[in-house]
């Protein structure tokens, strides 16, 4: 095994299931508690009897919708087996060896998965209260930093950044580094935003990524896509599996984009139930607990760090009332435990159980 490889900590999904009891709310993953839109299903159903043929190798069709969607060329879009892909395809063809990758500490894990396993050297800029600090990302640039990863709104933290922050980061890089704009949770996002889309048409340098797993519920089909410059895109062609997006996924997404009504009625639902688990989480505020602040599909909570309240008593708390929330020991925020928005019976139940356990223990 290489040895950048052996470093590598694997990637450790939310938990799907509890030994022994029944589950009453999964809100582990950031997933879309409606599932997809009807429309995408029937358009996955109508080409399963066509499962004996390859996918189309370019997601032709969907390529084109997303260009419409967003008025944008769809030549220079580069679609992948979710937005994973995406990113590894950014560390690969553009970082190796000697190149450094650089993110914000408490950002998404697969940012380190994906250098590490070109053999880059990964810098980790410290945070601004688990959000993204720009200075602080600057100030770790060197000559060999080759792709800078951010998350805007940031995954597991749920911070964002506001648009004129991003262009000023951007403006601040060298023209030979990529910068890599991961706007998974874009349409959770409320105010000043920038999705990356006009930069990437602007600049030879930005990537832009996007991901059909939350809003549209497609999260089983795993469906990415990224939005760059010509140049890029053909690097990254280069090195992207081929038949890399099922064509279930690729039928499903096109009809998922274009329901306006099925998007539209998550993003109310996450809002509402979002701004509402906040405004719980931060009434335990006395007791230790504090909600950061939110701009994805999810909330996370900090708990204190010693005593009767910490978050891994909390965990297993949740887990015992079946509520299986995203424990974050695991990416080294032992405080931390992050919350998915689910239905409302779901984030109610959630929200029951954090309080039973405080009550009882605080």
């Amino acid at each position: 095994m290489k040895p950048w490889v052996d470093a590598i900590a694997p990637y450790v999904p939310g938990k799907a299931k509890i030994d022994g009891r029944p589950v009453v709310a999964k809100l582990s993953s950031n997933e879309n508690p409606f599932g997809p839109s009807p429309r995408a299903v029937a358009a996955m159903q109508e080409v399963l009897t066509g499962s004996h043929r390859y996918p189309d190798p370019a997601s032709t069709e969907l390529r084109q919708a997303l260009g419409a969607h967003h008025n944008i060329d769809p030549d220079r879009i580069v679609c992948g087996t979710g937005s994973d892909e995406i990113i590894h395809l950014v560390a690969g063809a553009f970082a190796g060896p000697g190149d450094e990758v650089l993110h914000v500490r408490y950002g998404f894990a697969v940012y380190e998965i994906a250098a590490k396993r070109v053999g880059a050297t990964v810098v980790v800029a410290p945070d601004n209260d688990y959000g993204t600090d720009v200075d602080a990302l600057l100030a770790c640039v060197t000559p060999r930093t080759r792709v800078v990863f951010v998350a805007n709104p940031n995954n597991p933290t749920g911070t964002i950044i506001p648009a004129s922050e991003i262009r000023r980061l951007h403006a601040a890089l060298p023209s030979n580094c990529i910068f890599a704009l991961d706007c998974a949770y874009a349409e959770f996002a409320e105010g000043e935003y920038e999705d990356g889309l006009a930069l990437a048409d602007a600049h030879a340098n930005v990537v832009t990524m996007r991901t059909f797993s939350k809003i549209h519920g497609l999260a089983a089909q795993r469906i990415g896509w990224g939005y760059a410059q010509p140049a890029v895109v053909a690097a990254m062609h280069r090195i992207r599996a081929p038949f890399n997006v099922p064509t279930t996924g690729q039928a499903g997404a096109v009809a998922a984009l274009a329901d306006h009504d099925w998007v539209a009625k998550t993003r109310d639902h996450t809002l509402e139930w979002r701004r509402w688990l906040l405004g719980e989480i931060t009434a335990m505020g006395n007791k230790g607990l504090r909600a950061i602040p939110s701009a994805a599909n999810f909330v996370l909570v900090e708990f204190p760090a010693e005593g009767p309240l910490t978050a891994e008593k909390a965990n297993a708390a949740l887990t015992a009332d079946g509520i299986i929330a995203r424990y974050l020991a695991v990416q080294n925020m032992p405080r931390c435990i992050r919350i998915s928005v689910g239905t409302e019976a779901e984030t109610r139940a959630a929200v029951a159980s954090l309080r039973a356990f405080v009550e009882a223990n605080g």
